[in-house]
């Protein structure tokens, strides 16, 4: 693998720590940094404005804009309206002034500068010492946003001086924030000063969403104020002299109306928070403290990866944890705008399994968000001369999002993903009442798609021409074995599910035929699946064994992302993978294959992978323990826990790689774990690498907590609250209490 670690933060196990200021990684660090929780992201600026690279992000769940229409003249089927995730208002909005002189952490004389983000509150400080004429002036910033209600958002400011120092600060709200490097996005603005307090409210300009944000501001000391305002932005302006400590706290309370229907109304129905900073922190660490003790990952024996694999839950849990069936998981999460805050087909792929074990509601929401959105799924279908739904490739609001037809109308991983996300919540949660209310209506419609979009060819096969698979490096491709194998078993549980449950007066309503399921039957078993018996590797596509070869480890850094440095027809011109395609089907359906076939497509395809995708290490690496290959997954593994900490794909600047961090929680515990849930029965295997001492992972699942550790030679899963059956090292058993296995 060509790509190198850039690193430059502190090793630590249940944080991050950058010591000293790294001006050029400023932008890395403030995705790093980021704070959320679900309902709101907020990017780890410097609330006081700095000259360094740097996204000012505040992102709302759901809270978006229509793009600019394109040419009606369009081909049909081509998006002609995207959407994207909308900056909103910078709510922590700083000035300072030191003797008349602003400060910039770009541009000041430093010392000390330290910045930390705790997994154990969500906590965020910034620490530091600015140089003057004067003498020294110590500045802490903290932030966090209540894990308990979502609506609050906590900023304090401490400053001390050795010197009788002069001190200006503006404190506000403000929605003149930049979005892809353009103000102007919000509309019918007005704000409202009371004193220490105000207020302000913005509207979007085409969906007719409202954001109302008001701060309350306390003062450890008297001090002189002043009432700011303008069209976009309200606050305070405080001015004092300090050779003292001076503290200002300021408690954010924001609400959204994504309907339209309470407009203006939002801003004068704001309450003051009730919960003091104090208060509001010592809560947090409740909320972290409960949620580290079900779903906490050690690892004994190497502290990059403790650290790797906490920030990846961590960051995961801020993301979403199922607050709202409206909202969805963004390939960027809440902490930058790259892909406009889009969900993609990774959500039920990647993202899913997580929460399949953590937090049973929340992958319950997931499914919801795909079902509340068929709608917009089937005319997305009739776009495309089909019948069904084709869910869209990227989503914000149930639309399709994207425009560049080669995504858009050539790939169906979402559809197919959100049959197999069905398949797999329903074996874990055994909800049928979820498979029949709403799962089986998804699963009709998509298969209805399939069905029309694939085609039989003149050898009486069955498939998908003009396609495009996971790996996006290979276009209008034919049989692309991804997309069959998945058509294939949608197909399959699709009519299992409606033999099986046929008399539920709700299946009865959707109306689905004998012949329809003969048709589907039909299409499975005549789906073509380009394998060579002889070699046992299955083809990507039809001619992809005849591509010229590219040798990836012999591509510079440089180059990288390839998207930056290489045109765009070159990247499709050989058998370069931009990530794992036949490799994907074959964990997510792992047991239809046998460990020889797995064997050979790893170690065919592996070598052919750039992982230009971030979503690429860990199934390699899962792929690489299953095969023994400890080394391998070992390598990929830290790759994949780290690989926004060390910025592997030099592109952490535009936010961290959300989606690839729910699979970085897979690594652990489908990788090295040995777990496995798409059949009815889970399976425990455990393996563990040479220089770890042990490891250990907690799940729920049939009601039960699980807890697996997992040492040299020996496993100890502990099961409270009931008894499972489960297949441990190969053999089924039925689980209570603390039980040993020999590994």
């Amino acid at each position: 693998m060509a790509k190198q670690a850039d690193k430059y933060l502190e090793t630590d196990a249940w944080s991050i720590m950058e010591k000293g200021f790294h001006k050029q990684k400023n932008a890395v660090s403030e995705s790093l940094f980021s704070i959320g929780n679900e309902f709101c992201g907020l990017r780890g600026y410097a609330e006081e404005g700095i000259s360094a690279p740097t996204l000012q992000g505040c992102y709302f769940n759901g809270v978006y804009e229509w793009s600019k229409k394109t040419n009606e003249t369009v081909y049909r089927g081509i998006t002609k309206r995207g959407h994207y995730m909308v900056n909103a208002v910078n709510p922590i909005k700083t000035e300072i002034f030191i003797d008349k002189v602003r400060l910039d952490t770009g541009r000041n004389r430093l010392e000390n500068y330290r910045r930390k983000l705790d997994f154990k509150s969500g906590l965020y400080t910034r620490s530091f010492t600015v140089l003057t004429v004067g003498g020294r002036v110590n500045f802490v910033f903290t932030r966090f946003l209540s894990m308990t209600d979502y609506h609050s958002l906590y900023q304090r400011m401490e400053i001390s001086a050795d010197y009788p120092a002069e001190i200006e600060i503006f404190a506000g709200l403000d929605f003149g924030t930049m979005h892809g490097g353009k103000k102007g996005r919000w509309t019918k603005l007005q704000t409202i000063v009371d004193g220490l307090n105000c207020s302000v409210l913005g509207k979007t300009q085409s969906t007719n969403q409202f954001i109302a944000c008001r701060q309350q501001v306390i003062l450890n000391c008297p001090a002189k104020t002043e009432n700011i305002q303008t069209k976009q932005s309200a606050g305070i302006k405080i001015s004092t002299r300090t050779d003292g400590k001076f503290i200002i706290t300021k408690q954010v309370t924001t609400h959204i109306d994504k309907t339209g229907e309470a407009g203006e109304e939002l801003l004068t129905a704001l309450k003051p928070a009730l919960t003091s900073y104090e208060e509001a922190l010592n809560n947090n660490i409740s909320y972290y403290q409960k949620f580290w003790e079900s779903s906490d990952i050690v690892i004994d024996g190497d502290d990059e990866n403790q650290q790797g694999i906490r920030f990846c839950i961590f960051q995961l849990q801020q993301t979403y944890h199922g607050i709202a069936p409206t909202d969805n998981i963004g390939a960027k999460g809440l902490t930058g705008e790259a892909y406009s805050g889009h969900a993609f087909w990774d959500t039920e792929t990647y993202c899913l399994p997580y929460y399949l074990f953590n937090n049973l509601t929340a992958a319950k929401d997931l499914l919801l968000f795909r079902y509340n959105t068929l709608s917009r799924a089937k005319e997305r279908a009739a776009e495309l001369d089909c019948k069904g739904a084709c869910y869209p490739i990227a989503t914000l609001n149930g639309n399709e999002a994207c425009d560049l037809w080669q995504h858009a109308s050539l790939q169906f991983q979402p559809s197919t993903g959100v049959a197999y996300g069905i398949m797999h919540y329903v074996n874990v949660s055994k909800d049928v009442d979820f498979l029949t209310d709403y799962g089986m209506e998804m699963l009709l419609e998509i298969s209805r798609f399939l069905l029309s979009r694939g085609e039989y060819g003149q050898d009486g096969k069955f498939g998908y021409f003009c396609v495009m698979g996971p790996d996006e490096f290979q276009m209008m491709v034919n049989h692309n074995c991804y997309t069959n194998f998945m058509a294939k078993k949608t197909f399959e549980y699709t009519v299992a599910c409606f033999k099986k449950y046929r008399d539920n007066e709700n299946v009865k309503k959707l109306g689905a035929t004998d012949a329809e399921l003969n048709s589907f039957s039909s299409c499975a078993e005549k789906m073509y699946i380009p394998y060579d018996e002889r070699t046992k590797l299955f083809e990507q596509h039809d001619g992809f064994f005849r591509l010229p070869h590219v040798e990836v480890k012999d591509i510079p850094v440089s180059d990288f992302p390839l998207y930056h440095h290489w045109s765009y027809d070159r990247i499709y011109r050989n058998d370069m993978i931009k990530q794992p395609d036949v490799l994907m089907f074959m964990l997510l359906y792992g047991g239809d294959f046998t460990f020889e076939q797995k064997k050979a497509n790893y170690e065919y395809y592996e070598p052919r992978c750039i992982h230009e995708s971030s979503l690429s290490p860990s199934v390699h690496s899962i792929l690489a323990c299953e095969l023994k290959k400890y080394d391998e997954a070992l390598n990929f593994f830290g790759f994949a826990t780290r690989l926004d900490l060390d910025d592997y794909n030099r592109n952490t600047c535009e936010g961290l790689h959300t989606t690839s961090i729910a699979a970085a929680w897979m690594n652990v515990v489908y990788g090295f774990g040995g777990v496995r849930s798409d059949g009815e029965k889970l399976i425990i295997n455990p393996s563990i690498p040479e220089i770890w001492r042990g490891y250990s992972f907690r799940l729920n699942y049939g009601g039960c907590n699980i807890e697996v550790s997992v040492r040299r030679e020996k496993a100890t899963i502990t099961v409270s609250g009931g008894s499972i059956t489960a297949i441990i090292c190969g053999q089924e058993r039925s689980l209570s209490g603390t039980n040993e296995f020999a590994i």
